[in-house]
């Protein structure tokens, strides 16, 4: 898959999460614009090879913000980002006018909650107008399937073809299962335990479980979990997880290839 600049091939590489908002659901992810830079360059130390920021909390029961307030939330950090650092950096956002501010402003990756799928439609032509890269990720408005993986799969196509029709190249293209989104504890279980089941589509995944409620207790108490999940993406070679502790699951993936130094 190439992000911005990169190509990514084989292996599993960290996407670091830094949420620009007030209210994401691991206080600890959250940056202000004048944290924001010094927070990146350790995650960049730490392991990581792609930055995800987030300026709309998407937790579950969130409130959503405007396209606007999106946009001022995301816009000062970004610029700040894409001016000290070249490393790929991807926008977590299902508003194609906040999709199209952040690429004009140097974003390489569009990340959507709603796999292209929100509202008129149209974040597939956003992206393919500055011929940037995407994360595809399923959703719904409930967790009641005929069954599950084959809905899963049936919601990523229908992407897929808003995609490749609006003319991103495929090469630029991702998906996520979307565990934690319209699916339950068990839902999100199955759907990680055999997550290689989203293979069939042929395209890279992303695992995105970073201290999610699945996990139980509270989100302090969730790390082993999270870095016993990348070990599993890392045996499945998924390529990219999305996680919070960037130090701890670049260490998680270097034991699962052997790497003790």
């Amino acid at each position: 898959m190439i992000i911005g600049n990169k190509s990514f091939d084989k292996g599993t590489h960290i996407m670091a999460i830094i949420n620009l908002t007030p209210d994401s659901f691991n206080p600890a992810s959250r940056y202000s614009k004048d944290a924001v830079l010094d927070k990146v360059a350790q995650v960049i130390k730490d392991g990581a090879e792609v930055i995800d920021l987030g300026a709309q909390s998407t937790r579950p029961g969130h409130i959503p913000v405007s396209e606007d307030e999106e946009i001022d939330r995301l816009l000062p950090s970004l610029q700040l980002i894409r001016k000290n650092f070249d490393i790929p950096i991807s926008v977590d956002t299902y508003y194609p006018k906040v999709a199209n501010e952040a690429l004009y402003n140097g974003a390489d990756l569009i990340n959507d909650i709603w796999g292209l799928q929100y509202g008129d439609k149209t974040m597939a032509k956003v992206i393919a107008k500055y011929n940037a890269a995407t994360c595809i990720m399923h959703n719904a408005n409930s967790n009641v399937y005929n069954n599950m993986f084959e809905d899963i799969i049936a919601f990523l196509n229908n992407s897929l073809k808003l995609a490749l029709d609006a003319g991103i190249d495929k090469n630029k293209i991702c998906l996520d299962g979307g565990i934690g989104f319209a699916k339950d504890i068990d839902q999100n279980w199955d759907l990680l335990n055999n997550y290689d089941k989203l293979n069939v589509l042929g395209y890279p995944l992303l695992l995105g479980t970073s201290r999610k409620r699945m996990f139980g207790g509270n989100v302090e108490d969730r790390l082993q979990a999270t870095l016993e999940s990348t070990k599993l993406a890392t045996e499945k070679n998924i390529l990219f997880v999305r996680v919070h502790d960037v130090k701890e699951n670049y260490e998680a993936i270097r034991q699962v290839n052997g790497i003790n130094n």
